[in-house]
Parts: C-alpha cells; sequence; structure tokens
C-alpha cells in the first residue's frame, strides 16, 4: 500500500481572489497600461486604485500576453498590488502554453532588466511554479540558477518552493546544498522550510537526519506544525520505529497539537506494516476516544495488516464491513485485497476481482496487474500469466521492469529458461531497463540448467551496464581517464557534486580495465557512499577491494566506522574496529576521535574518554599505571585529577592534543552537566589549551539555556578575541538571553561593541526579534532618564 503522507507545498497557489473581471476600466486607463513603461512612474498615479488581478484579466482578455507580463513583474515590485490571485493568473497563463508563452515572459524579464532595475523574487516564482506545472522541473531549478543573473535575490518562498520541486524529484543532497545557502545567507526560515527537508530525508529512509534536523527545527524556536509532526511519524514508521513513533504522537499531543485523520492513519499504516494486528486494533480503540473513524485508507491499513499476519478471514470481514458502511474501496484497496487473495491461493477470485473493478469503472494500474501476475506465477500458471501481461496494454497501462522481472522469474523456476530469455529480450526492444533482480533471476536460471557460458556472459553485461561505449566516452573529452591519478580526479569531482553512485559505476568498470585504482581512490568512493546513506554500497566496494588485492589502511576503516555510527550501528562498528586490529591495521587517532565523538552524541561522555585511554594503551605501553590510575578516577566520576595526570603526560613526551578534551567538553554540554564542562574549561585555561570553535558554541548555548550568563559572555569574549566568526543564531541568542536577564543586561552593549570592533557587520547579524528587544530596551532606558 502506498505510504500515507501530505503533500506538502503544492506547486500552485491555492489561495484564488475573486476577480471583478465587470469592473469597468476606462479607456484612457487602459491606454496608459498599453503604452506606458512598466517603469514609468505615472503608471503609479493613474492605477493605485486598480488591483493586479483586474489589470492581467483585462490584459489576458486582450490576448497580450507579453503586456500582461510586464505589468506583473512591474506590480510584483510594489507591495500593495502583490496577490496571490495575480500569482495564480500568471501561471494558469503560464502553463496554456508550454513553450510560447513561457519565451514571452523570459522576453519580459529581460527588457525590466534592460531598464537596470532588479527583478522582484515574485516575478520568478512565477516562473519556476509555471515550469513546475508543466513537468519541467529540471527547467524550474534552471531559473533558479539564473536569478543571480537578474540581480534577484530569492525570498523564503521562493526557496521554500524550490525545495520542494528538489525534495520532490528524489534531489535530497542538492535541496540540503540549498538549506545550507539560505543560512549562509542569514535567511529567515520557517516551519515549512523544515518540513520541506524532512519530508524528503524521511522519503529518502535518512530518518536519523530526519530527526536531527527536526531537532535543529525546534532549538530555533520554530514551532513544528501538525504537519510537520506527521512527515516525522510517517518516517519513523517507514523505519519501523514505532515505539519512536509513539513517543512522537504522544509528544505531539501534549504540545497541544491535535492530529488529524492523516497522522491517526499514518501511525495505524506503521504498526499494521509490522504485522502486529493486535496492537493495531488496541491503537484504533484509543484513536475513537479521540472522535477518530475510519476512512477509506484506515481500512485499508487494517486489511493489509491482516493479510500479511495471514489472518485472512478477518481481512475479508473486515473488508465487507467496510463496504456496508457506505465507503466505495479505490484501486489501491483491490490491489490490498487480490495480493491477500493470491497469498491465499485463490488466485481465480483475485482475477474475478480484476474484472469487477473494470465493471465499476476503476482502471487497474500496473501495480495491480503484477500482483495477479505474481500470482499466477506462483501457482505455476504461467501461460495465464503472460496473457495477462498482455492485458496490461489493453487497458493504456504499460508492463514496467517489475511486470517482466516476475515473469523471468517464474519461468526460470519452472525450468523454462529460454522463454525467460525471450521475455528478457523482449524487455530491452521496448526500452524497459532491467533492474540487479532482473538479472539475478535469470543468471540463477541459466545456471541451474546448466548454461554457464551464458550466465557469466549477463554477468558481465549487468556488470559492465547496457551501453557497451561508455568505457570509450568516459575516457574522452574534459574528464579523460588515462592513469590512476586522472581517475582519482573524476571520482572525487563525482562524490564531490553528490553523484558516489555514478563514481562507483565508473570505478568498477575502469577497475577490471587497465587502470588500477589507488587505495585513496577506493577510500575517496567509499566515503561519498557513507556521506550519501549508501552503507551496502560502501561496504560492496570494501569487499571488493580485499578481492583485488587491496589492503584497507586506516583511512578504510575509519570512513567505515564513522558510517556505521551515523546510522545507529555502534556494535557493528565496534566489530569492524575489532576486524582492523586483527588484520593488522593500528587505528590512527581519527579513528579513536570519531568514536569519542559519536558517544558523546549518545550522550555516552565517559564512555567517550574510554576510547581514549584505549587508544593512549596501544602507544604508550611505558605510562600504562597512570592511564590505569585515570581510569579509576573517571570510574568515581572525578574530573579534575585524571585530566591533569592526562595533560602532564601530554605535555612530558611532547605529543599535545587538544581535541579529545574539547570533544569531551562538547559532550558534557550535550548532556547538561555544565558543573563538569565548566571544570573542564578552567583545567583548559589554566594549561593554556585553545577551545575550538564548536566547543565555544555548545559552552555558550548551554550557559545560556542554564541562566549562566557571566560564564557565557566570558566565553564569547574569548572566541571573538580568537578570532572565531560564530554564527548569527548564536550571537542573537546571547543577546536575547542577556537582554531578558535583569542581572547582567548591562552586559548587551559590551558585548554588541565587541562584536563591532571585530568586524561582525550588526545590521546583517541581528535578526527582528533581537533588534525589537533592543529598541524596547532602548526605551525603557530612556523612561528612566525622564523619570529620574
Amino acid at each position: 500500500m502506498k505510504k500515507v503522507s501530505y503533500l506538502i507545498h503544492k506547486p500552485r497557489f491555492h489561495y484564488f481572489s475573486s476577480l471583478s473581471r465587470g469592473t469597468a476600466i476606462s479607456s484612457e486607463v487602459l491606454s496608459i497600461v498599453h503604452s506606458v513603461d512598466p517603469m514609468e512612474p505615472a503608471l503609479e498615479q493613474v492605477v493605485p486604485f486598480l488591483s493586479p488581478e483586474i489589470i492581467t484579466s483585462v490584459l489576458q482578455e486582450q490576448q497580450n500576453p507579453y503586456l500582461c507580463f510586464r505589468f506583473f513583474v512591474w506590480a510584483a515590485k510594489r507591495k500593495q498590488f502583490r496577490s496571490w490571485g495575480s500569482h495564480n493568473l500568471m501561471i494558469n497563463l503560464l502553463v496554456s502554453d508550454n513553450s510560447h508563452l513561457f519565451d514571452a515572459y523570459w522576453r519580459a524579464l529581460e527588457e525590466i532588466k534592460s531598464y537596470g532595475l532588479r527583478i522582484p523574487s515574485d516575478a520568478f516564482a512565477v516562473l519556476i511554479a509555471g515550469y513546475w506545472e508543466t513537468k519541467n522541473a529540471e527547467k524550474a531549478v534552471e531559473s533558479f540558477g539564473k536569478m543571480k543573473d537578474f540581480d534577484c535575490q530569492p525570498n523564503l518562498f521562493t526557496y521554500n518552493l524550490i525545495l520542494h520541486i528538489l525534495v520532490n524529484k528524489g534531489m535530497v543532497l542538492l535541496a540540503l546544498a540549498v538549506y545550507n545557502l539560505m543560512l549562509k545567507l542569514n535567511c529567515h526560515l520557517n516551519c515549512s522550510t523544515y518540513t520541506i527537508l524532512i519530508d524528503g530525508l524521511c522519503k529518502s529512509a535518512k530518518i536519523s537526519d530526519a530527526l536531527n534536523l527536526f531537532e535543529e527545527m525546534t532549538q530555533r524556536g520554530i514551532v513544528p506544525t501538525k504537519i510537520t509532526y506527521t512527515v516525522v511519524l510517517s518516517g519513523l514508521c517507514q523505519a519501523k520505529r514505532i515505539n519512536d513513533a509513539y513517543h512522537l504522537f504522544q509528544n505531539m499531543k501534549t504540545n497541544g497539537i491535535k492530529p488529524d485523520f492523516i497522522t491517526y492513519n499514518a501511525l495505524l499504516n506503521g504498526v499494521c506494516k509490522l504485522g502486529k494486528m493486535d496492537e493495531a486494533f488496541t491503537l484504533l480503540k484509543n484513536f475513537k476516544k479521540d472522535g477518530f473513524d475510519l476512512d477509506l485508507n484506515s481500512y485499508s491499513s487494517l486489511i493489509d495488516g491482516l493479510f500479511r499476519a495471514q489472518r485472512f478471514k478477518e481481512a475479508h470481514d473486515t473488508f465487507h464491513k467496510m463496504t456496508k458502511s457506505g465507503i466505495t474501496p479505490d484501486v489501491i484497496l483491490h490491489t490490498i485485497m487480490i495480493r491477500g487473495l493470491c497469498n491465499e491461493g485463490r488466485v481465480d477470485d483475485a482475477f474475478k476481482l480484476i474484472k469487477e473493478m473494470t465493471d465499476k469503472n476503476l482502471v487497474p494500474d500496473t501495480q495491480a496487474y503484477n500482483t495477479l501476475i505474481k500470482g499466477f506465477c506462483d501457482k505455476g500458471l504461467l501461460d495465464e500469466a503472460r496473457s495477462l501481461k498482455l492485458e496490461i496494454s489493453g487497458v493504456d497501462k504499460f508492463p514496467d521492469s517489475c511486470t517482466y522481472t516476475i515473469l523471468i522469474s517464474g519461468m526460470c523456476r519452472y525450468g523454462l529458461v529460454g522463454d525467460a530469455q525471450n521475455i528478457f529480450n523482449e524487455m530491452e526492444k521496448y526500452g524497459c531497463v532491467p533492474s540487479v533482480i532482473t538479472f539475478n533471476a535469470l543468471i540463477d536460471g541459466l545456471s541451474k540448467s546448466g548454461d554457464l557460458q551464458k550466465a557469466h556472459l549477463l554477468f558481465y553485461k549487468m556488470e559492465i551496464g547496457r551501453n557497451p561505449s561508455l568505457f570509450l566516452r568516459l575516457t574522452q573529452g574534459s574528464d579523460r581517464v588515462v592513469d590512476s591519478g586522472s581517475l582519482q580526479t573524476l571520482v572525487t569531482k563525482l562524490c564531490e557534486s553528490g553523484s558516489p553512485l555514478k563514481a562507483y559505476k565508473l570505478l568498477t568498470q575502469l577497475s577490471d580495465n587497465v587502470i588500477l585504482p589507488t587505495i585513496t581512490t577506493y577510500n575517496i568512493l567509499i566515503n561519498g557512499l557513507c556521506k550519501a546513506g549508501i552503507l551496502e554500497g560502501a561496504f560492496k566496494l570494501f569487499k571488493e577491494l580485499q578481492v583485488k588485492g587491496k589492503a584497507p589502511d586506516s583511512v578504510t576503516y575509519g570512513t567505515l566506522i564513522h558510517g556505521l555510527q551515523s546510522v545507529g550501528r555502534d556494535n557493528d562498528a565496534s566489530i569492524l574496529l575489532e576486524e582492523m586490529m586483527k588484520n593488522g591495521c593500528k587505528p590512527t587517532p581519527a579513528v579513536y576521535k570519531t568514536l569519542m565523538k559519536w558517544s558523546c552524541r549518545r550522550k555516552k561522555t565517559f564512555a567517550a574518554f574510554s576510547h581514549w585511554l584505549d587508544y593512549l594503551k596501544s602507544v604508550r605501553k611505558q605510562d600504562e599505571k597512570e592511564i590505569e590510575l585515570v581510569e579509576e578516577y573517571l570510574e568515581n566520576g572525578e574530573i579534575e585529577r585524571p585530566v591533569r595526570l592526562l595533560l602532564d603526560m601530554d605535555i612530558k613526551l611532547k605529543d599535545l592534543d587538544s581535541s579529545p578534551y574539547t570533544i569531551w567538553l562538547i559532550g558534557f554540554c550535550q548532556v547538561h552537566k555544565t558543573t563538569e564542562a565548566l571544570k573542564l574549561l578552567a583545567i583548559l585555561k589554566e594549561y593554556d589549551i585553545n577551545l575550538t570553535p564548536a566547543s565555544c558554541v555548545m559552552l555558550i548555548s548551554t550557559l545560556c539555556k542554564e541562566g549562566k550568563l557571566n560564564m557565557a559572555v566570558e566565553v564569547f569574549v574569548y572566541a571573538l578575541q580568537k578570532g572565531f566568526i560564530l554564527k548569527p543564531r548564536i550571537c542573537n541568542n546571547l543577546i536575547k538571553s542577556l537582554i531578558r536577564s535583569r542581572y547582567v543586561e548591562d552586559h548587551v552593549f559590551d558585548v554588541m561593541e565587541k562584536m563591532d570592533s571585530c568586524g561582525y557587520d550588526l545590521n546583517v547579524y541581528l535578526d527582528e526579534s533581537t533588534r525589537f528587544l533592543l529598541s524596547t530596551r532602548r526605551k525603557q532606558e530612556m523612561r528612566n532618564l525622564v523619570t529620574k
């Protein structure tokens, strides 16, 4: 069943204003609108009483789209003329002709640019939305990129629109790059920004990243909406983290946000997908207490779950109960019923259901047919399965890769490998791309039938891809691959541009030719795959490089350990560390620091420092007794004595590395152990050890939360003196905390003066809420002076 989710930010503006098309407009006004340049001040004097919708609709009726576009861009520069209605009119006009009117719109932009005027962001928002409406995402993204050529700075709405498009096209990494650009430009983000990104991460199975972004959103003081909660809840359910989904659901209600049907259905669907049907019915009782009634989506989730749990009678009873209540099943629910009947072995009844759908004017989709085709193949009814594949085209649907894969698997299972090969060839003939599963099914069939030569050739074909000229094309042009060095350069470029899978395909193809990748090239690609969350691909490459005689080095292992930690697979990371040492590869300090950082993020601060002690034991055999003493101190909960002892050892050996201590300092802040953090801070200052920018930010944030503002100011001044450029968020947070505190509010202007003297542009750094608080503070001072 399809995942229940919100459609966030539809590309059209759904706030239509009523248009007074019958409003009388004098011929003199229309004459001016037609003849005067859109930048002419006289136009503002003549038509200020008219809405853009009225002017635009009149121009539209007179079939003059170019003039209409010019007037819209002119109106968009004036706040009093902006409205959703005018936006919608422009989009409607643009999409009425996919090419001609878009060209006219660009000409209008170019003309206004020729006057030396900046184009308003609203004008590009309409253009981007128009391209998206006509299913031309590439042009939409390209238009966004061209905004800088028109000296046009995107506003928040335009940013959110392009984020929505990128997420819907599956380009989540590019969407995150745009988000980072927004942060860099100090763009005021809103709930929609985060909801779009969180939705994209959830759909890309990056639930940990989605939760981190959700937490960042709340830390910024942005209150999640019902939609945001539902998106995260759906992502947790998809990741099978039902307990976390329950917790979030309760948290949502506690925060006064009432769940709606989509929220309830998302949680119910998640439980049913896991086959926990008793839990699902208990959950349903609790939902009904909140006034929730079963709808089509709810019944679909329940019936699907009952079939998965092989509770067939209950599934059919639930279906009949639903139809009696007046709810009409749709194509999705019919597909669920077909799958359930096939799993029962009742393929004839499933086939009848397809016929019933057509009688009810419901058109079965390809997925419904594929479900039934699989049912026929499982029963050995191969002729019926092939006949049904032909029927798909009769309802204006087309067999997809899944259709062919099901048939090939079925043919091979019953020994009809020749027929399976014919289907495979037919698949390629009609331009349907075989998946890895398709290749594997046919290779398995050929192997079992004893035709190992054909199986080997097919495997080779799968490995090199369907285009035999790929190698020749890649070795030509600007990205020419002639040796190991140029291969490494191209792999690096592909990984940095967010295309690790392309880099993987390139490396696997070229490594079988004359060019041999170095271990550095493998490490770059493994890192790219880990960053993209493709851990299985990273480990596959890890195994391949060993097969090819390459020994993984400490960077290889360290990268994989970091990747495992990033997705919460701590045990696997520990196993890999042990394997690394067994293979005689000595872990570098960077590996242990990675373990420390992730332990701190898991709120295991003392375990974090234990990792560093493990490293010291491996390199400082002569200090074994002192290290054991440090461990004893730490087990007793002490901070000062073990840290001093370690620092003295470091200084004696002239091997001082400050990063383990600053990582530990950040860890204490993350678990709100401020006392321990301040103790460690005092010791580091005593030993004249510099803090990192990250540790300063974490300290300031933690101290502000706990009201220890004098210390927060002290750390902030330290950061300024060291030349650290802190982000606006932390600066605004400190200034607001100082203003709101009646004990240390006098520090506010001292802090601002120091920021100004260190090169901070306060006009850029201070946000609106901080400015408001400062203004209120100054007014209060003036009143106090007058009173005195």
